[in-house]
């Protein structure tokens, strides 16, 4: 699912405008086997085979120039300048990430892809958090190539085929096994915001009642009932509570206190025959808010709302499209809570960078008649071997674990950010799932608790990440928290040049932002600011 931003007119200049990115030196190190001059160490290209007229293990010529030599740089006309023009001119107002992202990309490895122009970026999008494994990885090319090698179908609706077989059996084997022992599965279309329309529409069936319990900051996606459930919805016809958070507490208490009164509230509507609520149809959350600004839920409140619609016979969905397959250093991030939910909402990297999307859920639900909800594209052969290349690839290979300890050693050296830069109001995440919110602390007042989002000011730092080779999101309520969503096979020393780049970048928008005068409604910010 992508996250609607507000447009930026800067980026939809012509692209001889956009950011000139700083290809790594020789002194930068590697990524995923990447020299350079954006080849595979070895002399290889980056998918791992030999390049047509260059013996394996050589060193054929390459640098900026081979992508314009293979087609890349003159398809349909023109340079990369002219593919950005004409992309500008014929999709819609909608399009979102090639407003601040003006590349285009030609070939990619792991954390690293290469522009038409021959420059090499370090990837901290992947793809939204689609990309577990990072670009092109092996296990993933060989599961593609495995399918269509065997000549098996590739469009089946949703008939059974031994692709699905094995996609189903090892995403059951990663589940929580409570779940997992009485489940079943709905193959959706192919986007998760298909995926939670079904789970909305699932507990609406199996319940017989229609209202929802949706919390404030989320994002679940841009069709109609996923928007209806998000936190930017404008025909509210949901529930909204209050997701708890110790930066801007909505209680302005933060910690665990303001956890406890936010599923305080929750349960007196249930409660509280006078409320002015009918007990939903479902109570749908993430573990970690994503687009709303990387917010984790603390595990005592998540274990106190599974409490409170057991006892409610409330069904509980877990939202897992950005979260799940290790991201946050757990396979699927409810299991940092232990908590089991009814229903699962899951895509993004379970496709192993295809598209897929599924929901898991208690068979008691099932109370669905044939084609309740269809698709023809959920059968998407091609993603559920990619899917199960890559479920397998993280779990045998603890990768979850290994998001968890190195996204811990990140969020320490970002903290050593903050304390050097005072814009940088918060450090958060959990695992490989990592956001820093940028603040304006010239523009508070005296009964701010924490200083006003600096909108601006992130997007000038991703603007400065970008011209050094450095791919980076957004998100947050106002665009103001600078996202990494780095692949979970980071490796230290890449992990290390992306921090050093950001910290660059950071430094860079830092002395070029010019403080606003104060608010003539309010006093100027005293010392304590």
């Amino acid at each position: 699912m992508g996250h609607p931003r507000a447009e930026d007119p800067v980026a939809d200049r012509a692209a001889t405008e956009a950011p000139e990115p700083t290809a790594p030196t020789a002194e930068d190190p590697p990524a995923d086997g990447l020299r350079a001059d954006g080849r595979q160490a070895g002399g290889l290209p980056t998918d791992g085979r030999p390049e047509a007229g260059s013996p394996a293990g050589g060193s054929p010529a390459g640098g900026p120039a081979a992508s314009t030599r293979r087609g890349y740089g003159t398809a349909a006309g023109g340079g990369y300048e002219a593919i950005l023009r004409r992309q500008a001119q014929r999709e819609s107002a909608a399009r979102t990430y090639a407003r601040s992202l003006p590349i285009v990309p030609v070939r990619a490895r792991g954390l690293t892809i290469e522009g038409a122009d021959g420059r090499r970026y370090l990837d901290c999008l992947s793809g939204a958090g689609t990309l577990a494994l990072g670009h092109n990885h092996p296990v993933v090319l060989e599961a593609i190539r495995k399918v269509l090698d065997s000549g098996a179908p590739l469009h089946v609706l949703d008939l059974a085929t031994p692709v699905k077989d094995a996609f189903t059996s090892e995403l059951f084997a990663t589940l929580p096994p409570e779940l997992a022992a009485d489940a079943r599965v709905q193959f959706c279309g192919p986007a998760g915001t298909d995926a939670v329309e079904a789970a909305l529409k699932l507990v609406r069936t199996a319940t017989g009642r229609r209202g929802i319990f949706a919390f404030t900051g989320a994002y679940h996606g841009m069709t109609a009932g996923a928007l209806a459930v998000s936190g930017g919805a404008e025909d509210v016809r949901v529930t909204r509570l209050p997701y708890p958070q110790s930066y801007r507490c909505p209680y302005g208490v933060g910690g665990e206190r303001g956890a406890e009164l936010s599923a305080r509230w929750t349960e007196s509507l249930l409660d509280d025959p006078k409320s002015g609520v009918t007990t939903p149809a479902g109570m749908i959350v993430e573990a970690v808010q994503g687009e709303g600004g990387v917010l984790p839920a603390p595990d005592a409140w998540m274990r106190r709302m599974r409490s409170i619609t057991a006892r409610h016979s409330v069904p509980l969905v877990v939202d897992e499209v950005q979260t799940g397959v290790g991201r946050t250093g757990a396979f699927w991030a409810v299991e940092h809570s232990g908590v089991v939910p009814d229903v699962m909402v899951l895509s993004k990297a379970i496709g192993g960078s295809l598209p897929l999307a599924v929901i898991v859920y208690r068979s008691g639900l099932d109370a669905w008649e044939p084609g309740a909800h269809a698709g023809t594209f959920r059968g998407n052969q091609l993603a559920m071997a990619a899917g199960t290349a890559t479920l397998a690839y993280v779990r045998e290979n603890r990768l979850a674990e290994r998001a968890a300890t190195l996204g811990a050693r990140m969020l320490e050296r970002l903290q050593g950010l903050r304390a050097a830069h005072p814009r940088v109001g918060d450090v958060r995440g959990r695992g490989l799932m990592i956001g820093v919110e940028l603040v304006d602390p010239e523009a508070a007042g005296p009964d701010d608790a924490v200083a006003p989002a600096a909108p601006a000011l992130a997007r000038a730092v991703q603007r400065e990440c970008l011209a050094r080779g450095l791919i980076v999101e957004l998100g947050g309520r106002h665009s103001a928290v600078v996202r990494l969503l780095p692949p979970l096979t980071l490796t230290d020393e890449q992990a290390t040049a992306v921090l050093d780049r950001f910290a660059d970048a950071l430094a860079a928008a830092d002395r070029a932002h010019v403080p606003r005068p104060p608010s003539p409604h309010r006093p100027a910010p005293g010392p304590s600011h």
